[in-house]
């Protein structure tokens, strides 16, 4: 007699025949009992049969309705990851394709950063992706920052982001005081922001400090202050066995050339030397990088925090380091009179700056000076005191050598078309105290762009180096402007009367011809700010498609390894490829290797910019409140439905709330409010003086009255 047949089956057979069921009912929810009947589940079985239904739930290929269950590809409906959180709205980012889609506050169902959530599209309103979160499928550990309050015997934070409401803390453990800037972990979820509940985890001191914000700022957004021990240990064993003749070995020695470092005066990260000298057929220009990837080996553990971090964040009077100091200001810092490893890149230049030939080499070098921005500038002003000139005695010559060649660099940029736009950069004073006493607006001198064209250069030899032998690297791209910001772009110039010239595709020398036309023109701050608005923002990739506003066709990061992942990523490949190995080897180790250290790179470096912003602003505010109700003078660098801010000389910027003007205004949609009953204009670019009447040090904001 056959034996009757005990076969199990799989999850796996499950999930099949439950996503046959559901793709044939279409938009009709199946019950579970219905699923359980067509999918011919034995009684047996329904552990596994469950175990199948999770693991498509989790999945987020089907969702559970009121009614039963559907397939989410027959609804439209989507995975999707939340990338960030303001007050009032969210964005979330597509599995299948990375396209950030707006969700209003409402629609986030209590969604934190992190969540994997299941989603679906709804009507735009602007044009872009626009949804809503219709299932939170895994939530992440979720921290915020914020203000904390007392009311009727109880603790609320006043969140920096996420929602408008005050959210209940349920422990208060650390002892952290009304009023103080504290960081909190969501431990009960509700079904909005406002429902949820939260325990005090940290407190920074008051609020009402920049530099306790700051730091909120810096732990909320995921950066560490401190190494893990694994890693400190790493660098205290390179730092501890230094350099010996040992590392010369398979390295030119270039200790007898004229090499020095620029940078400012309290840098202690020196990663970038140069050296020049004049030639029959032009110019030999050095650029001489720290060699970081002779000592972060790939997936160390220095190695493995220097692609989580990113990049080195910058702020105020502080810095958190990509690496442990051993490295970054010790050891691979190009220091001067001291022995260093470099990776090289020697260009060959003909008279008019036009790159002939180049190598890469790794090399020994010793710095002869440590070059400061403001003194190499007054030399090239003429200006020098005697100290400086006798700092500098060995390596004046080369100075004016580099001027020459940096002049024809600049020109050249120029004649390529490469639209020289101007950002508003901020330099923060600050006091003993820690308090900010001064913001001014940070101004470069000529040796800075000396240094910024030979680093425009050696990048340039570096991705050319990659496409040549057509190797897997990590390329700096800018893609062209998006049809819609070139619209934008034009539909803004015309408002305020500015012509531009008549373009089907959009070249950077159309931008370029822009600028120069309105270089005299009161206006030019504005217009600057309108084109920057239209371009794409620069990213990493490990394909190269060029770089839009440098109007290059060859672009890396090949000068900063120190404080740049990408820069330490391609020193890595490039030392290989200089060793002699073969792309087929080259492609087999670090293709997966370069499509996730851009990927990595371009997120670590939104985030560190979107901290260094956060920080700046709370300095700002902190020094604009040791000056309420004085006046100042300023421009118009935005107008919105909800007033128009203005942008001061010292670069700092506030709101005039359209509530605190005397007329009704009207917006027209693009750069003017119009006074009701005045016939006043405020439009974008326009001069005003404004009194400051308010500073909110938490959350950086900066309140002027319009005068």
């Amino acid at each position: 007699m056959a034996k009757e047949s005990t076969k199990k089956h799989s999850a796996n057979y499950y999930k099949s025949k439950i996503l046959l069921v559901l793709n044939q009912a279409g938009k009709k929810s199946v019950s579970l009992s219905d699923l359980v009947g067509k999918t011919k589940c034995k009684k047996s079985e329904m552990r596994i049969f469950n175990e199948a239904i999770d693991m498509l739930r989790e999945s987020g290929m089907i969702y559970e309705q009121k009614k039963g269950f559907v397939l989410c590809s027959r609804m439209g409906y989507f995975v999707a990851e939340v990338k960030r959180l303001s007050k009032t709205f969210g964005f979330i980012e597509r599995e299948s394709d990375n396209t950030e889609v707006f969700v209003p506050g409402k629609f986030l169902l209590g969604s934190m950063p992190g969540d994997k959530v299941l989603a679906k599209l709804i009507p735009s309103r602007t044009g872009s992706p626009e949804g809503e979160v219709i299932s939170v499928i895994t939530q992440a550990v979720a921290k915020i920052s914020g203000v904390l309050i007392a009311e009727y015997g109880h603790y609320y934070i006043i969140p920096d982001t996420m929602t408008k409401t005050p959210v209940y803390v349920v422990e208060n453990d650390c002892k952290a005081k009304p009023g103080d800037k504290v960081l909190a972990e969501i431990t009960s979820r509700g079904k909005s922001h406002s429902e949820h509940k939260a325990v005090i985890i940290s407190s920074f001191g008051s609020s009402e400090k920049a530099s306790s914000c700051a730091v909120a700022a810096v732990i909320a957004n995921g950066l560490s202050l401190n190494f893990p021990d694994d890693v400190i240990k790493e660098a205290e064993k390179i730092e501890f066995a230094g350099i010996s003749e040992y590392d010369f070995t398979n390295r030119l020695d270039l200790r007898d050339e004229i090499i020095f470092t620029i940078d400012s005066a309290d840098s202690k990260d020196l990663d970038d030397a140069i050296s020049i000298e004049k030639t029959a057929s032009g110019y030999k220009l050095g650029v001489h990088i720290a060699d970081v990837s002779h000592y972060v080996r790939g997936n160390s553990p220095l190695d493995k925090e220097a692609l989580n971090r990113g990049t080195s964040v910058y702020y105020a009077n502080r810095v958190i380091p990509m690496l442990p100091k051993q490295l970054s200001n010790g050891i691979c810092s190009l220091n001067p009179d001291e022995n260093r490893l470099a990776f090289s890149c020697t260009i060959d230049l003909d008279k008019n700056g036009i790159i002939k030939d180049y190598h890469f080499n790794k090399t020994v070098i010793r710095s002869r000076v440590k070059g400061v921005y403001s003194e190499i500038n007054s030399i090239l002003d003429g200006n020098s005191t005697k100290e400086i000139n006798e700092k500098y005695a060995h390596v004046k010559e080369n100075i004016f050598i580099m001027n020459e060649l940096a002049d024809i660099l600049i020109a050249d940029r120029e004649k390529r078309g490469s639209p020289q736009l101007e950002t508003s950069e901020s330099k923060l004073i600050i006091d003993e105290n820690d308090i900010c006493v001064d913001v001014l607006p940070r101004t470069r001198g000529k040796s800075e762009q000396i240094i910024e064209e030979f680093m425009l250069l050696a990048n340039q030899c570096a991705a050319k180096m990659a496409k040549k032998y057509s190797i897997p690297f990590v390329y700096r791209i800018h893609e062209d402007p998006s049809p819609e910001k070139i619209q934008d772009m034009r539909t803004y110039l015309t408002s305020i009367n500015i012509e531009y010239p008549h373009f089907t595709t959009i070249k950077p020398a159309h931008m370029a011809e822009i600028l120069t036309n309105n270089k005299e023109s009161t206006k030019f701050p504005v217009i600057n700010n309108i084109l920057l608005r239209s371009m794409a923002k620069a990213k990493y990739a490990d394909t190269p498609v060029g770089h839009f506003g440098l109007a290059l066709d060859d672009y890396a990061h090949f000068t900063s390894p120190i404080r740049r992942y990408p820069d330490l990523a391609i020193h890595r490949i490039l030392s290989d490829l200089v060793a002699g190995y073969d792309k087929e080897w080259l492609t087999k180790r670090y293709e997966a290797f370069a499509k996730n250290a851009s990927e990595r790179s371009t997120q670590t470096e939104l985030n560190a910019v979107k901290v260094e912003r956060t920080c700046e602003s709370c300095y700002m505010a902190e020094y604009m409140a040791g000056h309420i109700n004085e006046e100042f003078e300023g421009i118009i660098s935005s107008v919105t439905d909800f007033g128009v801010y203005v942008e001061l000389e010292n670069t700092v910027e506030g709101l005039v709330h359209i509530n605190s003007m005397v007329d009704d205004f009207e917006y027209d949609g693009l750069v003017t409010l119009t006074g009701e009953f005045t016939g006043q204009k405020l439009t974008l670019g326009d001069r005003v003086k404004v009194k400051c009447v308010g500073a909110n040090v938490n959350n950086g904001n900066i309140d002027f009255y319009l005068i």
